[in-house]
């Protein structure tokens, strides 16, 4: 049964690239997307094309730097799906409802995602092998 904080909907798929260029010539050359916008998230050393697909959105995550969120990840794994971002009404909530059943939350609490609304990951080691981000966004 759903309560009012149970996941609704798939917000993103965030997909590491190597380079923009790279990621922009599958989804939006190759497949027909149309780029919304492009953020550059020095902090985190990231630059974002968001791409939207029906109800969701593609997040194409490249590195600026060797020393970016994602780039052990391109290191480890290479390109290919990063996380996948599910919607919840309270990301806090959400995140205490998951750790009480054993997953692990990364951080000490939310902090505003690319998007500007909070967002909390669960490790992927608690998660079936999959890294998790929870999205507080009005339902609208």
């Amino acid at each position: 049964m759903m309560n009012d904080n149970t996941p609704r909907k798939i917000n993103h798929l965030g997909i590491a690239v190597r380079s923009l260029d790279e990621g922009l010539a599958v989804w939006r050359d190759g497949l027909g997307l149309t780029v919304e916008r492009i953020v550059e998230m020095p902090d985190r050393g990231l630059r974002i094309a968001f791409v939207p697909c029906g109800e969701a959105m593609i997040e194409l995550l490249a590195p600026l730097h060797d020393h970016s969120e994602i780039s052990k990840f391109l290191t480890e794994r290479g390109p290919g799906v990063h996380h996948v971002c599910l919607e919840v009404a309270d990301v806090a909530q959400a995140s205490a409802r998951a750790e009480a059943h054993g997953l692990k939350m990364l951080g000490d609490g939310p902090k505003l995602g690319a998007e500007g609304y909070p967002v909390r990951f669960a490790h992927p080691k608690t998660t079936a092998g999959a890294l998790v981000e929870l999205l507080e966004k009005s339902w609208g």
